[in-house]
């Protein structure tokens, strides 16, 4: 689950986090108000869109004045940001978040994430940060600074001053910088974080570290202990469709192409995507369907496919194991057809769990299908059947 930037702020403020102040605002007057509450003479308004990048595309900007920043905020809202991160129609800016502006001596880069290489988290970090950190860690990717925290253990006071020191930092900012990367690294175990990026960390000209952008991503399947941020959900943001998949048990990520894609397990699902990509087809969505999921809930999810008109063939490519059989998808098939009362090609290659009930059972049920035993030759098909 994505988070705001001024969600991340107010969470990482309570867990103290130095911030600005500032406050989200919906309307060109809420903005004069929040910047007149604020004080000061500079303030920077920000688009809130789940998508990094917005201050390439106009989605950050400073104002010298409390009528300047009401005048940046009435061009926002309302308009569309299209950046690196956004589909391809971009997000809607419906609020944004005025906060006093910061003078920066120096901007850094501090992130952690999970490392499922070396399964631990990692705390990242480079002495230069900013918009333009990417391109400058592919060009150096030495400067990179990196400690691996293994499970929940937190970092040590030496490891973090030493972590520091390789950001560039000197005298009293060592154990400045070491004190907020332990709390950092504290609230990321806490708040069940996939990731926590604050970018730029700024060093101000008065000699203090302030968070001056955040982005953080909190784990859904952790969100059941997490209830107070599983409430801060903007659903406006999120896709109705993966919504709703999400509410089945189900992974799922709506894509433009036309060929739907029932899979169980993630890396089989990516795998498959590579396999229709190499074949010239076009996946319709990703989806994943978790261990947990009944023949109700997965039925939900092929319902999805059979109410898209883009969907011209359904590829179910699952492997039975664990929780998930075979024969539980092919009663989900069953089940959404029932609901949706569409007929598209089918496509079925299974293998594992009762693999060969399951083959037995499609036909049993009536089911319109053609069957395949391997992965190549079930992607090959389909996507002859996506073409025709």
């Amino acid at each position: 689950m994505n988070l705001h930037e001024f969600q991340a702020k107010a969470i990482l403020a309570r867990h103290g986090i130095p911030v600005p102040a500032g406050q989200v605002a919906w309307t060109p007057d809420e903005v004069t108000r929040v910047a007149a509450d604020l004080g000061g003479s500079r303030f920077a308004v920000k688009a809130q869109i789940l998508a990094g990048g917005r201050g390439e595309v106009g989605g950050v900007k400073l104002a010298d004045s409390v009528d300047q920043a009401r005048e940046i905020a009435a061009e926002m809202l309302g308009s569309r940001l299209i950046t690196a991160q956004t589909p391809s129609a971009g997000h809607n800016v419906r609020r944004v978040y005025v906060e006093q502006a910061v003078a920066c001596a120096r901007e850094i880069y501090v992130g952690l994430l999970v490392d499922r290489n070396e399964g631990c988290v990692v705390l990242l970090g480079a002495g230069q940060g900013g918009a333009e950190v990417e391109k400058l860690l592919r060009r150096d990717p030495k400067s990179l600074v990196r400690l691996a925290l293994p499970g929940t253990q937190q970092p040590g006071d030496a490891d973090l001053r030493q972590f520091a020191e390789a950001l560039g930092l000197t005298g009293s900012l060592v154990e400045e910088a070491a004190g907020l990367l332990a709390v950092l690294a504290r609230a990321f175990v806490e708040l069940d974080a996939s990731l926590i990026e604050v970018n730029p960390l700024c060093l101000t000209e008065e000699g203090r570290l302030v968070a001056l952008d955040v982005k953080m991503v909190v784990d859904d399947n952790a969100l059941f202990r997490q209830p107070d941020i599983q409430s801060l959900r903007d659903e406006d943001e999120v896709d109705a469709l993966e919504l709703e998949a999400q509410r089945h048990d189900l992974n799922f990520v709506r894509m433009d192409g036309n060929i739907g894609v029932v899979v169980n397990g993630a890396g089989l699902a990516l795998a498959t995507h590579d396999i229709l990509r190499d074949l010239g087809g076009a996946p319709a969505n990703f989806m994943d369907i978790r261990t947990t999921a009944v023949s109700l809930q997965i039925a939900k999810g092929i319902g999805l496919l059979l109410a898209d008109p883009a969907v011209k063939v359904i590829l179910v490519n699952v492997h039975g194991g664990g929780m998930t059989r075979c024969d539980t998808i092919v009663e989900a098939i069953h089940i959404a057809m029932r609901w949706s009362g569409r007929k598209i090609p089918i496509v079925f290659r299974a293998a594992g769990q009762n693999a060969e009930y399951a083959r037995r059972l499609i036909v049993d049920r009536r089911i319109a299908h053609e069957v395949a035993l391997s992965m190549s030759g079930a992607a090959r098909r389909a996507v002859e059947l996506a073409k025709d």
